[in-house]
């Protein structure tokens, strides 16, 4: 299904520059409707703030088993390719709605601790630094620079890996990884995409397997839970998986957004230079407007409501993040980016409920120091060529953010 707006709107809710999100305040769009989607399969969307957040708080009758379930049914060719590689998925996280969803959740929760973030803040912050420094050189010299890869692609990753035992493995191929993940999994492809795909997650599936048998810190944990729990060995694989997947990559594409976000927004740059307008509240704001995770799912556990539409048990839910942000019930300006707006907080960008993100503190961590430390230097550089983003259920996947410098606005070397 298209809206008028020629956005498939059940695997792409953002549309071509100038404007990603236009326009998810549209008033024709109703609150709670039904979509069918490239496989013929009918889905209840649901984009109202209020019938969001009552869904996601109610993993009884609105259960997340389908979260991880393929976009696109996985063909033979390709799940022969997963099995070979002893590809599995359990219940972890995202997808857990039984009873071990606490405890493995307590483990996550634990490394993942706000206080435990924070003493990162330092080292976060000359990484980055450095970074921006060397994307101004470059620039100084007239050259054109890629904002996402050379800056946002791998930074959650290795601030992850400060937080988490992860796989000792070269950025470039974890990127690969996860990135093939969220294609197989939440895009709409063809078989033949698939098998690809199918090939670089299972090989990539294996490493995470030796490292949940050897890891300490966090997997160490998270294996001696599994044990005294009775729960199969590939619980920490899957808790993995998911914490590569979706952890680190929703940050960095959200660091890109927002960077593109900025670049459109010259009075938001000019008062963070003043400091009349809070980083903090930018970072709220790009949330609501440019949320990590687009949509989400769920499955009705039994026949039961949303608003007064009938959902008969076993219905898909596509829980619309980007356009609840929006939604002119909540926030003052929903379609204007203004940091501080009346209901600006209020959004579901880490969702709600049980399931609510772990990662909510790392991810305005990252986006408060790439906001503080690139600020300067976006107001001195123009796009030169937007991003562009491929048909995706859940995930906005960035290809590049490249700028370069705006000839009357010169960088100077003092610039970070």
């Amino acid at each position: 299904m298209r809206s008028r707006y020629g956005t498939a709107v059940l695997f792409r809710t953002g549309d071509t520059p100038p404007d990603p999100d236009r326009p998810p305040s549209d008033p024709d769009w109703p609150p709670v409707t039904t979509v069918t989607d490239h496989t013929g399969t009918r889905h209840v969307v649901v984009s109202g703030h209020r019938l969001v957040r009552q869904v996601l708080a109610d993993p009884d009758t609105f259960r997340p088993d389908n979260a991880l379930d393929a976009v696109s049914p996985i063909p033979v060719a390709a799940l022969r390719i997963l099995a070979r590689h002893g590809f599995r998925l359990p219940p972890t996280l995202a997808n857990n709605g039984l009873p071990s969803h606490p405890g493995i959740r307590a483990v996550v929760a634990g490394a993942l601790h706000p206080d435990r973030v924070a003493r990162h803040r330092d080292w976060l912050t000359g990484l980055v630094r450095r970074r921006v420094a060397g994307l101004a050189t470059r620039l100084r010299s007239g050259a054109p620079v890629d904002l996402s890869a050379g800056l946002a692609a791998d930074l959650p990753l290795r601030v992850l890996a400060r937080l988490v035992s992860l796989p000792d493995s070269d950025a470039a191929v974890v990127k690969e990884f996860s990135r093939a993940a969220l294609e197989l999994f939440w895009a709409p492809l063809d078989a033949g995409r698939q098998v690809v795909l199918a090939e670089l997650v299972g090989r990539y599936h294996a490493v995470l397997r030796g490292c949940a048998e050897q890891a300490g810190g966090m997997v160490g944990r998270l294996r001696e839970h599994t044990r005294a729990a009775g729960l199969p060995p590939d619980t920490v694989v899957g808790a993995l998986f998911f914490l590569l997947v979706a952890g680190q990559e929703t940050s960095s594409q959200f660091l890109t957004r927002l960077l593109h976000r900025l670049l459109r927004e010259p009075a938001v740059l000019a008062g963070l230079a003043t400091g009349t307008v809070p980083v903090a509240d930018v970072v709220e704001e790009g949330l609501r407007t440019d949320p990590p995770i687009v949509s989400w799912r769920r499955v009705a556990g039994k026949d039961t409501t949303i608003g007064d539409r009938p959902v008969p048990a076993g219905t898909s839910i596509v829980l619309w993040l980007a356009r609840a942000g929006r939604d002119p019930a909540v926030v003052a300006d929903p379609d204007r980016f203004r940091p501080g707006q009346s209901g600006s907080r209020r959004h579901l960008a880490f969702g709600a409920g049980a399931h609510q993100c772990l990662g909510a503190a790392l991810a305005r961590l990252e986006a408060a120091v790439v906001l503080a430390e690139t600020a300067p230097l976006l107001r001195r550089v123009e796009v030169v060529q937007p991003p562009r983003y491929p048909d995706n259920l859940s995930f906005r996947i960035p290809d590049a953010l490249i700028v370069g410098p705006l000839a009357q606005q010169p960088i100077p070397p003092s610039d970070p």
